[in-house]
């Protein structure tokens, strides 16, 4: 019997399968527990429809990404921290400071997880910072840090 899996079942495939069942275990298990609908042409049809509606909204968030990107290539973003005798900077700048100082200098909000900061900046100077914003879009931001 060919069913639709509504969820991930681990030996079979992944939500939105077309797989191919024994009677017994789709009548006796996957369907009792919501797990999978038989595959009429409506539940086809819908499927379809479901796949596209997701490829559509992957292609907008992808598009979004690329266009955030665009204005953070354009930025130079400015950090003024306070500085030891030496040079040193009291503490360090992290993807948090990075995030917040972009939102309040440019308007750009983004999460700080999405900033790919290896270790944090402890020492002033010019930094590219990669910033993932989808799967498939990276930016570079111009992190400037000057003493102030």
């Amino acid at each position: 019997m060919k069913v639709i899996l509504l969820q991930d079942v681990k030996t079979l495939g992944k939500k939105g399968d077309l797989v191919d069942v024994a009677d017994g275990y789709a009548r006796n298990f996957l369907f009792p527990k919501n797990m999978a609908v038989e595959a009429t042409p409506g539940n086809l049809a819908k499927l379809e429809q479901e796949k596209k509606a997701k490829e559509k909204k992957l292609a907008r968030q992808k598009m979004e990404a690329e266009e955030l990107a665009d204005k953070i290539k354009r930025c130079n973003l400015t950090l003024k921290v306070k500085a030891g005798a030496q040079g040193k900077l009291y503490g360090s700048i992290n993807s948090k400071n990075i995030a917040e100082a972009l939102k309040e200098q440019y308007g750009i909000d983004i999460d700080k997880r999405k900033i790919q900061l290896d270790e944090p900046i402890k020492a002033f100077g010019s930094y590219e910072v990669p910033v993932k914003l989808h799967p498939e879009v990276e930016a570079k931001l111009t992190v400037k840090v000057v003493e102030g």
